[in-house]
């Protein structure tokens, strides 16, 4: 049991089965907006126009009988009986085409915008790691010039170089943890908390009652 829900464990902490689940969970309200765009936008705006062209009720009633079956409504006038009818139903056809081409259209645009993401990424990770050589190789060639004009070797001026430069950072991380704590005491005498706060009241309390003491003593 216990080897079963390790196995499990991993199963489930694994990137891709994450992935997939985020994908599942995001895919699902995407197409509750793109339901949304298409029912209570796009084919309210096609039904209007076919309304405005043919004078019907727009994708509603966009049929093709094939075989046509009737019945009578509440005022004992005939109508067709669409549950019972065989008919190309057009509207619906044009609905799954417009939110076929919403989601296509949208897919695309993310991923394009990924890929360009990605490639700017890349670019600037490009760029950073041929400027760092760039530094590493003007470094190197400086402690040459150095060492040859000392009369030293690379390796001990390299090595008093480094370490030297392993001092100016613990210098420079002491002195930013120093200033990092400075503005957290000001902050903090700034805006103290609640109970800094009932401390210092009850300090200030303490304070005065025994100054009132002393006063009294004073004047006998």
């Amino acid at each position: 049991m216990k080897k079963l829900y390790t196995e499990f464990k991993k199963f489930i902490t694994r990137g891709n089965v994450l992935d997939l689940a985020v994908g599942v969970v995001v895919g699902g309200a995407f197409t509750a907006i793109v339901n949304s765009l298409t029912n209570n936008i796009i084919r309210p705006f096609v039904n209007w126009l076919i309304a405005m062209i043919g004078g019907k009720d727009g994708l509603s009633s966009v049929f093709t009988f094939l075989s046509k079956a009737y019945t009578t409504d509440a005022n004992g006038e005939q109508v067709i009986d669409l549950a019972n009818s065989i008919y190309i139903d057009w509207g619906a056809f044009v609905t799954a085409i417009i939110d076929f081409l919403i989601i296509a259209v949208t897919i695309f645009a993310i991923v394009k915008i990924v890929n360009a993401s990605h490639d700017r990424l890349k670019e600037i990770s490009e760029f950073i790691e041929k400027q760092s050589k760039k530094e590493i190789k003007a470094e190197r060639k400086a402690i040459w010039a150095k060492a040859k004009a000392e009369g030293k070797s690379f390796k001990e001026v390299w090595e008093a170089h480094e370490a030297e430069k392993k001092r100016i950072a613990e210098e420079k991380a002491k002195l930013d943890a120093e200033e990092k704590a400075r503005k957290e005491a000001e902050e903090k005498l700034l805006h103290p908390s609640q109970e800094e706060l009932l401390i210092q009241i009850r300090d200030l309390l303490k304070e005065n009652a025994e100054l009132k003491t002393k006063s009294k003593k004073d004047a006998k």
